[in-house]
């Protein structure tokens, strides 16, 4: 058996499936968490499906977890999605599952459960998820598509990343042709709706980007600057593309504090590739989007001048050519 027909025989052999994902979830965390569930209960109506993980407000519009008793875990499958290591995964109690089986598109470099399904050609979790459930001939349901094809718009930019392949599309047409239905732009339109606190954030990321003669753009969001604009519950992940909008950026870093003074690090990059750095710096990721961390305004300066020597180094090598 190959890991599809084996992850499909652990399906089977259960009857209560508990569904996990990262922390501070993307479309495609919750998208690849709720089609993945939406679709084993239409399919296998006798088994308990749940999804857990913390409720985030501004992606309840794709789904909402469930409460899930701790005693339900002692015998079930847990499936970890979307989900490179083990410490970003959202809610531990995973660990006192029977079996754990991982579907995942990022680099494989924490192996962990006792079965892994990863394939870092995908646009995302949710298109290996689509490609498994139509490999088996699964009824789709109006809310696994319209989960799915988030996921696949959120990891793909809006289909302008790198990632985006012709069976990416592929899957694309399958879920519209699946649930004509089903409003996709409306879906597209959620993905892109910001409130007026972030709104105000975007217009202070573009005046206070620091950008180096590299191509390097750069920004640190101190505690203060993120209270100020009262996020609440929605985040700072909207901002993360939006230097790569500006034709003189090459690559980019947002650098957010933590409430314990370190920083989360957002690595992007057009062209080289930056996971290496990320790797350095207890991240990782794919190698033209990764995650860091920083302990201090130390760390920050390093992994600034990193990445803008890897792009002055890929400077001279263009102006050789």
């Amino acid at each position: 058996m190959n890991i599809q027909e084996q992850i499909y025989k652990k399906i089977n052999d259960y009857d209560t499936i508990i569904i996990h994902r990262h922390q501070r979830p993307d479309p495609d965390a919750i998208g690849s968490q709720i089609g993945l569930s939406s679709i084993l209960k239409k399919n296998f109506p006798n088994k308990q499906i749940y999804v857990v993980g913390k409720k985030i407000d501004g992606l309840s519009w794709i789904g909402d977890p469930d409460k899930v008793d701790e005693n339900k875990f002692q015998n079930a499958l847990i499936f970890v999605l979307d989900t490179a290591n083990k410490p970003r995964i959202d809610d531990n109690r995973w660990q006192k599952g029977s079996y754990i089986i991982k579907i995942d598109h990022h680099p494989e470099d924490d192996v962990f459960g006792d079965l892994s399904l990863v394939n870092v050609k995908a646009s995302s979790t949710s298109e290996i998820l689509v490609d498994f459930c139509r490999k088996f001939r699964l009824k789709f349901t109006y809310q696994a598509v319209k989960s799915f094809y988030a996921g696949i718009v959120g990891d793909t930019g809006r289909f302008l990343y790198s990632n985006t392949t012709s069976h990416t599309m592929e899957d694309v047409s399958f879920l519209m042709s699946a649930r004509e239905d089903l409003d996709f732009t409306k879906i597209n339109r959620c993905e892109c709706e910001i409130n007026l606190s972030l709104a105000r954030l975007v217009s202070y990321v573009y005046e206070n980007l620091v950008i180096t003669k590299y191509g390097l753009g750069y920004i640190i969001l101190k505690k203060d600057i993120l209270n100020k604009f009262d996020l609440e519950n929605c985040g700072t992940s909207s901002i993360v593309p939006l230097p790569g909008n500006l034709k003189e950026i090459n690559s980019w870093i947002i650098f957010e504090e933590n409430t314990d003074g370190s920083y989360r690090v957002r690595l992007r990059s057009k062209k080289v590739f930056i996971n290496d750095i990320a790797k350095k710096h207890r991240g990782g990721g794919h190698p033209l989007a990764s995650g860091a961390k920083a302990k201090n305004e130390t760390e920050i300066n390093q992994i600034i001048s990193e990445v803008n020597d890897l792009l002055k180094e890929e400077k001279l090598y263009d102006k050789k050519i």
